[in-house]
């Protein structure tokens, strides 16, 4: 996938801006403040993800303007194509001239990664960011996935509502029955796709940190549901007996323990948590091979390269940790921000594009 154009209007900081992308290197300095994450974050929600930064529209929107848009023309499944994204108290899309109920029409159609000073949080943090990194992963390459998992909260919500109400006024077990049974059944399809896709994933990232690191040490990922050789409905009958035996502790805390909205996964060097026992350094080298590893993935399953998304990370990492990864992403549509462009390591092709008062200009 190329980026062909990209057009912003009344966006966070940003009153217009228009420019024509390299289809392989892209470096956009400038000052803190000036709207260089912005347009990275403007490219990302094209996506049809939520921010990265918020998850209220209108904090996208210009201030005192009522509504910003967003245009991108791109390449893709051996077309050119292009979306509209108008943004004010919610996002609607047009795609190729056609309005979708949902700016989620473009997951499976525009691919992108990306990795902001925030990502470390997925390597030092707890469970839920690593969820969601494995959750928005698995919904570029397989939409469905988000479907799944959108009816998986609701009727998580459902079963913690009927929770507080047998606390109140207890009432007949079997109440629970065919909430339980479609509990299961949904975090048996997540959990199959999670455990797909870890195989996959946990192999390209490892070979990654291999690189990076010059083998100094081994990364390993494990998914803290065991499950190995398990067919969907057996991990669903597993998911029921679990739900059963923490019944009386869900009660007590009103709240649903047992199921993927738990789950984690876990990051190991030469054997020890990485949350635990990495330096920054080789939590930072983590962060980065899951990222890439992330966007392997999505070109092997779709056989489309993602636009690469580095948001104020580049000048924070030596030369050796840029040269592998410049060298890696070589022919991927990348976009780098910084500060000051002489920190990095410069590719021999590509443009510059210099931010500055939410401005964007190409230099020669």
């Amino acid at each position: 996938m190329i980026i062909t154009s990209h057009s912003v209007e009344k966006f966070r900081n940003i009153g217009s801006v228009s420019f024509v992308p390299h289809p392989e290197m892209n470096i956009v300095y400038g000052e803190n403040g000036q709207g260089k994450t912005n347009i990275i974050e403007s490219i990302w929600l094209m996506t049809g993800f939520y921010s990265f930064r918020t998850r209220k529209n209108i904090h996208l929107v210009q201030s005192g303007e009522q509504q910003a848009r967003i245009e991108t023309s791109f390449y893709s499944q051996q077309r050119e194509q292009q979306a509209i994204m108008t943004v004010d108290s919610r996002k609607e899309l047009e795609l190729n001239g056609i309005k979708e109920e949902s700016p989620r029409a473009m997951m499976g159609k525009f691919y992108a990664v990306v990795f902001t000073p925030n990502t470390l949080s997925i390597v030092r943090d707890g469970p839920s960011e690593r969820r969601r990194m494995l959750d928005v992963a698995i919904s570029l390459v397989k939409p469905n996935y988000a479907a799944v998992t959108s009816r998986y909260i609701q009727t998580l919500k459902h079963r913690n509502a009927l929770l507080k109400k047998y606390a109140q006024r207890p009432f007949a077990d079997e109440y629970f029955i065919p909430w339980n049974e479609e509990l299961a059944r949904l975090g048996a399809r997540i959990i199959k796709y999670r455990l797909d896709y870890i195989e996959k994933f946990s192999a390209v990232a490892g070979n990654i940190y291999d690189g990076i690191s010059s083998g100094r040490e081994m990364l390993t990922f494990r998914y803290d549901f065991s499950a190995e050789n398990m067919t969907e409905d057996e991990i669903k009958q597993k998911l029921l007996s679990e739900l059963e035996r923490t019944k009386e502790s869900d009660l007590r805390r009103l709240y649903t323990a047992a199921g993927p909205h738990s789950h984690d996964l876990l990051l190991y060097l030469d054997g020890k948590e990485a949350s635990v026992y990495g330096s920054q350094g080789q939590q930072r080298s983590c962060a980065i091979a899951m990222k890439l590893g992330e966007a392997s993935i999505i070109e092997k399953i779709t056989g489309e390269c993602p636009a690469v998304l580095l948001d104020d990370v580049m000048s924070e990492l030596d030369e050796g940790r840029q040269k592998y990864i410049l060298n890696y992403l070589n022919n991927w549509q990348v976009f780098i921000t910084c500060c000051d462009p002489s920190q990095l390591l410069r590719s021999e092709k590509g443009k510059t594009f210099e931010v500055k008062g939410g401005r964007i200009n190409e230099l020669e």
